[in-house]
């Protein structure tokens, strides 16, 4: 399952992507993209920034699985059509582990944010 539709930019240590909700998606729950879509989108978008970085063999997104999750706080949620903008910032690396702070933006407004700790796998 794909929850990330673009990447709009890499700086630094903080990825940002964009996601269309579509009404379709095994997340969308009548018709609102609900927790388990949000917290698997910031994943992703951690995902997405560590298989776009030099070196890593045609900017494929490694394999990878949420460890844990710290201090999730959710505003609202997106409606099927409209696009949120998400943004991971990596805290820490420990060997396999990566600590982010991941941030989701509906119209430039914060509706989500947690602590992920990440398990990635370049395949």
């Amino acid at each position: 399952m794909v929850m990330v539709d673009r990447l709009v930019g890499i700086v630094d240590k903080t990825t940002e992507t964009a996601f269309l909700v579509r009404e379709d998606n095994v997340f969308c729950i009548n018709g609102e993209f609900r927790e388990p879509g949000l917290i698997e989108n910031m994943a992703q978008t951690a995902a997405a920034g560590v298989g776009a970085k030099p070196g890593n063999s045609g900017g494929k997104a490694p394999l990878g699985f949420i460890g844990g999750i710290r201090n999730l706080k959710i505003d609202g949620f997106p409606r099927a059509g409209q696009e949120i903008i998400t943004r991971v910032t990596v805290l820490h690396e420990v060997f396999d582990a990566t600590i982010v702070q991941g941030e989701v933006f509906l119209e430039g407004r914060l509706i989500a944010g947690c602590e992920l700790k990440i398990f990635l796998i370049n395949t």
